[in-house]
């Protein structure tokens, strides 16, 4: 378990180009992050278990860890173990009677198990290696401020103030111009 990092869920995002999301996690003790695609379910069971929303029946993953515990299996972490041929690999780390197992899943399955357990949720660090994603620093920041010399704010447009006939002629002119649905001009007045 040494090469493992633990990390936290920084957000669940919406990709507008499709109906996959994105479960943005964050190395706990850095600013690294690795964005994972998930479905649409498994987003929403994510977020209504950080969101701590109270459902009237249980959800799948409320379901499982209700196994779990009728079982008497604990659940210890939740894992993001690997990535090949551009797929995440999880697996569900579970106590019971003494003997630790591991249980091959989704990653996505089991984060939303794992926040559901409050259990830690570790990837290995290959992993994070291979797709993590470290954001450039902001360039203005970078920069240091230059003296800036006070500008007067600027003198107000009077053509404008002043009725401004002149510049709404154009105006008139184009609506004028546009032709009827038909595609016929209006006549002009």
């Amino acid at each position: 378990m040494s090469d493992m990092v633990e990390v936290l869920i920084d957000s669940v995002r919406v990709s507008l180009m499709s109906p996959q999301r994105v479960v943005v996690l964050k190395q706990k003790d850095a600013e690294r992050y690795l964005p994972i695609w998930v479905g649409p379910f498994e987003a929403e069971a994510i977020s209504v278990a950080l969101q701590e929303v109270e459902v009237s029946r249980p959800l799948t993953h409320d379901l499982l860890k209700n196994v779990f515990e009728f079982f008497q299996g604990r659940i210890l972490r939740v894992e993001v173990v690997s990535l090949r041929d551009d797929t995440f690999y999880g697996s569900i780390v579970v106590e019971k009677d003494g003997q630790t197992q591991e249980i091959d899943s989704r990653p996505s399955d089991a984060i939303a198990l794992g926040v559901r357990a409050h259990v830690p949720i570790l990837v290995n660090e290959e992993v994070m290696q291979a797709a993590g994603i470290i954001p450039e620093r902001d360039l203005q920041q970078d920069e240091q401020p230059s003296e800036l010399t006070p500008q007067p704010p600027p003198e107000p447009d009077l053509d404008l103030m002043d009725g401004g006939e002149e510049r709404l002629d154009v105006f008139e002119d184009f609506l004028k111009n546009l032709g009827d649905q038909d595609g016929e001009e209006k006549p002009q007045s």
